[in-house]
């Protein structure tokens, strides 16, 4: 297997870059890809209610399937939608089987294929706007990046004092530079089609 560099973390790899290394077996892109989509793969069995450690399980059969079935994709551009079907069905599957168990119903019934649900349109916009969200986040330049993190993404918010104390700048400008950060993210987030 080849190993190559990957571009600085504000210099995304496109899919069709991504899937072509893979398939050429370069390691490392492999781990950027996982590490692109993780979030989405893991969020879906989460907002299906399903409990932290079987989601986990879940994330890793989708990488199993990813493995074995990203040399058949023919359009790298439509690898996050397969990534949040599979993840779909997966997380369907699980649901069904723990169902039975739970309604008491014979272990031995096969549960109802999940290989043709869709997924529901309200969902998949929400994820395509998650995944939109956290890919801008990425071209952000590593102070913006972890500055929009510490302030928006953090429970609870940290302190403006904490913030600049950890980035290493003025407690006073911080506003300037969050106005800036959250200027070039509503721009990339624009070009992406986000509202």
């Amino acid at each position: 297997m080849t190993t190559k560099t990957l571009p600085a973390p504000n210099q995304v790899w496109t899919d069709e870059k991504l899937v072509r290394e893979c398939c050429n077996g370069n390691e490392t892109a492999w781990s950027a890809l996982i590490e692109k989509y993780k979030n989405l793969i893991f969020s879906i069995p989460i907002k299906m209610v399903i409990p932290r450690e079987d989601a986990a399980d879940i994330f890793q059969a989708v990488c199993v399937e990813l493995l074995s079935g990203l040399p058949k994709l023919r359009e790298p551009r439509a690898l996050p939608k397969w990534l949040m079907q599979v993840s779909y069905h997966k997380s369907l599957q699980w649901k069904r089987e723990h169902s039975h168990l739970i309604e008491g119903e014979s272990q031995d019934t096969e549960p109802a294929s999940t290989n043709d649900a869709e997924l529901p349109d309200a969902l998949l916009q929400q994820l395509q706007k998650e995944q939109s969200l956290r890919d801008s986040l990425m071209e952000l330049t590593p102070r913006c990046r972890q500055m929009v993190t510490m302030l928006f993404f953090e429970h609870p918010p940290r302190a403006y004092t904490d913030v600049a104390r950890e980035l290493g700048i003025a407690t006073g400008s911080i506003g300037f530079i969050r106005g800036r950060c959250l200027k070039k993210l509503r721009d990339l987030l624009q070009r992406r089609g986000f509202q």
